[in-house]
């Protein structure tokens, strides 16, 4: 009897591991197809028309002037151009998803989209604090609204681009 309630013990042990191993989830694929879209829809609307800053606040300083005149333009292949009639400068952006990059953000929301600015520039160019790995609060069809939280000192960057 006893050898008999071990195998039947044994047989539905198995039976419940092989059930529990076979049960899969979507959630993944679904949440992952999720962002793709996001990204894309992001990407499409970043890459139509030319944007300027209309708010640039870094730690608590109001540097919206140090962008006053620029256009910005969010190009094809990753192509970004920021120029005032004068002056013109070439950078790079990309949307990605921060949870499939090995990213600096520091963000604890590890499902954001980050939106990737980086310029070819000195320290002490004011385009340098425009280089980072934002996360999108929002967008619209006419504005973008991304966030920093800095490593360092715990500051908080802002930054806003509108259609012009």
């Amino acid at each position: 009897m006893k050898t008999l309630n071990k195998l039947f013990i044994g047989t539905f042990f198995l039976i419940g591991m092989i059930a529990l191993q076979s049960c899969t989830t979507d959630d993944n694929s679904n949440s992952s197809n999720n962002t793709d879209a996001q990204i894309m829809e992001a990407q499409s609307i970043a890459n139509t028309g030319t944007w300027i800053i209309t708010n640039f606040n870094d730690s608590g300083q109001d540097e919206t002037s140090d962008f006053n005149g620029y256009t910005f333009d969010f190009g094809s292949e990753g192509v970004l151009t920021a120029t005032n009639g004068t002056n013109t400068l070439t950078g790079t952006w990309s949307i990605t998803d921060d949870s499939n990059s090995s990213s600096d953000d520091d963000s604890s929301d590890d499902d954001d989209i980050d939106f990737n600015i980086s310029f070819p520039v000195s320290q002490s160019n004011d385009f340098e604090d425009l280089n980072d790995d934002w996360d999108i609060i929002s967008i619209t069809e006419n504005r973008i609204e991304l966030r920093d939280i800095s490593g360092g000192n715990g500051g908080i960057d802002v930054v806003v681009f509108e259609r012009s």
